[in-house]
């Protein structure tokens, strides 16, 4: 009996071997020239990197030893990883089409209605309806100056509590937790005239996971449709003037390209990917003040000159406070919102710098490491707000804490406000 089941285990251990050996020689036959690569675990590959944080550290020193391009698996899944602008000029604009694609993650199939938000979809007809709705109806910048009031008295209740807690005497306060409801209030105010105060794996974690996400899914459903049934409701809202009211009158005439889940999918990417993302930059931008009281001294000379001490600053003053501007820039690089940019996957078998891509290759863009480059900026890891006095086009490839391309972020207008 042990010996017939010896027998048959090394019989399926024999197959298993060949079966592999066969598709590594396909792939070597196929795709003679991928990138380099660090040595990997085998089966695994490379799933063990992961446990080095921050990510985006380790792979920037796995790119000063394997080159600008270089590869990993994890699993069976290829990845590519960038980090020079010459790369990501060649990806995301020469074949721009080519990695216009997203992977599909558990997260977008239970979490953003199953992969048919703006950051999920995949490249095609669906994705084009949403960012063309993106652009012309939410995010242009007719309806961003409609909703110019809202942030205007959210940063005026913000000061004003600033102002209450040092009234008597210098107060410690923790600026994040306030700069989160900042965002949360503004953001929420424009999608729903709202304030909100204060399969194929079978191992049990991954099953709890999927259970997990699935609770989530359901939540959130919960609440986005009662936004649009309260919205939609006759006795609803009194303010019509927000995003979701905006979309349901599109949506009778057009009941196809603003469906229900299409409206969940854009306030669902508005509130959760940018609360946090703005705040943290608003974060380090006063961070970056604070550390720095000549970049303070010198910001503050230029609001008095071209505001007065006993004015608020609007918003229209933005475009002629250089100074500030280039504050604004010099956080986004050395503090990208996303340091690794959201995943890119090919359509189809292409080439970076030489090498063979295949289909499906997920494509990650190392942006810290661009932003932190010392051979593009000079004194790389220092403040220093005069590299942008004279910025132009030769920059588009070395600053992108927004990405690029057609799968850029669609509401960068709205962040840089």
């Amino acid at each position: 009996m042990e010996a017939t089941w010896l027998s048959t285990s090394l019989f399926l251990l024999f197959l298993f071997l060949l079966f592999a050996f066969s598709v590594f020689l396909h792939r070597r036959r196929t795709h003679p020239r991928l990138p380099p690569s660090p040595p990997a675990i085998p089966i695994l590959g490379h799933l063990h990197l992961l446990l080095k944080q921050p990510i985006h550290r380790h792979l920037q020193t796995l790119s000063q030893k394997y080159g600008p391009i270089f590869s990993l698996r994890f699993g069976s899944r290829l990845l590519v990883i960038i980090s020079s602008p010459s790369t990501v000029e060649e990806c995301f604009t020469k074949n721009d089409i080519i990695f216009a694609n997203r992977p599909c993650f558990l997260f977008g199939k239970y979490i953003d209605y199953n992969y048919t938000t703006i950051a999920s979809a995949p490249y095609g007809e669906h994705w084009r309806n949403l960012r063309r709705l993106s652009n012309l109806e939410i995010f242009s910048t007719n309806r961003l100056n409609m909703f110019l009031g809202i942030r205007r008295d959210e940063i005026k209740l913000l000061l004003r509590q600033l102002s209450r807690n040092s009234r008597d005497h210098f107060a410690r306060v923790e600026l994040r937790p306030m700069f989160i409801e900042l965002t949360c209030y503004i953001i929420m105010r424009m999608v729903a005239g709202k304030w909100y105060y204060g399969e194929a794996v079978d191992f049990e974690e991954a099953k709890q996971f999927r259970e997990e996400l699935v609770k989530i899914n359901r939540m959130k459903e919960v609440i986005f449709q009662g936004l649009i049934d309260e919205h939609g409701s006759p006795t609803g809202l009194v303010n019509k003037n927000t995003m979701i009211d905006h979309l349901l009158s599109m949506q009778k005439s057009e009941p196809e390209y603003y469906t229900d889940e299409i409206i969940k999918g854009l306030a669902l990417d508005l509130i959760f990917a940018r609360t946090d993302t703005t705040a943290t930059t608003i974060e380090w931008a006063l961070s970056l003040l604070l550390n720095h009281p000549d970049v303070l001294k010198k910001t503050r000379v230029e609001l008095d000159a071209l505001i007065g001490k006993d004015r608020l600053m609007e918003e229209s003053y933005f475009p002629k406070l250089q100074y500030l501007q280039n504050i604004i820039f010099e956080t986004l690089r050395l503090f990208p919102v996303a340091p690794l940019l959201v995943p890119h996957m090919s359509l189809e078998n292409s080439q970076i710098g030489g090498f063979d891509t295949p289909r499906d290759t997920i494509l990650l863009a190392n942006v810290w490491a661009i932003h932190r480059d010392p051979k593009l900026w000079e004194d790389a890891t220092s403040v220093k707000l005069e590299r942008f006095e004279n910025i132009g086009g030769a920059e588009t490839y070395k600053l992108l804490p927004f990405g690029l391309g057609r799968r850029a972020c669609p509401v960068l207008a709205w962040l840089i406000e």
